[in-house]
């Protein structure tokens, strides 16, 4: 399997600052302020770079509160399926890229999230059944892209889905474990089997990159 670098894009997913210590009410995963020199040392395979952020409404249905705690069942709403604490808020701290990450270098940007009903995982679509497109798998085939290189935040979930869909895309997706953090170690170890199962290629770090494509 050897692609060009015309045939490569680097994924960031979700790569927020909402996910890291640096937000430590929102959603903090461990480390995730410090993956931002392995996203951009893969994106130096590609020939293009592009991300997704979750970009939430301050009136979002999910937020959890004193009545719904954090990952009970949502009920009433197709899209949006548990309760989260308040994160990725537009126009916060929380919505920023981390540290070493600027927007400036995407060629196209995913906001998932927006409506105050929905709540997706995976930046491919904005609905739970991957009906509704947020319009990054046709701007990759747009630009002639084969393979994806992957990371971001956080594993188990948002990085997860989205390699998932990008498969299912048919796409050959690769996961740099070295560019991603994830919430629970079982939880992670699932994910990376599940990924796997499904034809993701996984690699420890950037360093494998070369190897691989």
């Amino acid at each position: 399997m050897k692609f060009t670098q015309s045939q490569i894009a680097a994924f960031d997913i979700d790569a927020q600052q909402t996910f890291t210590p640096l937000c430590p009410d929102e959603l903090p995963v461990a480390g995730g302020d410090g993956i931002a020199a392995e996203l951009n040392a893969q994106a130096q395979f590609a020939c293009v770079r592009v991300a997704s952020r979750d970009a939430h409404s301050p009136k979002a249905v999910w937020i959890a509160n004193a009545e719904h705690a954090p990952l009970t069942p949502v009920t009433g709403y197709a899209n949006s399926d548990l309760y989260w604490p308040a994160h990725a808020i537009v126009g916060t701290k929380g919505f920023n890229f981390i540290p070493g990450l600027n927007a400036a270098d995407y060629a196209f940007q995913v906001y998932k999230g927006v409506e105050p009903d929905m709540h997706p995982y995976g930046a491919c679509y904005h609905d739970l059944k991957d009906t509704l497109s947020t319009g990054v798998i046709e701007f990759l085939r747009s630009r002639g892209i084969k393979a994806v290189i992957c990371g971001g935040l956080a594993t188990d979930y948002c990085v997860k889905t989205t390699c998932l869909q990008l498969v299912r895309a048919g796409f050959t997706v690769i996961l740099n474990l070295a560019a991603c953090r994830g919430i629970a170690p079982d939880t992670v170890a699932a994910a990376i089997e599940e990924m796997k199962k499904a034809g993701v290629i996984i690699v420890e770090s950037s360093a494998e990159l070369k190897d691989v494509l």
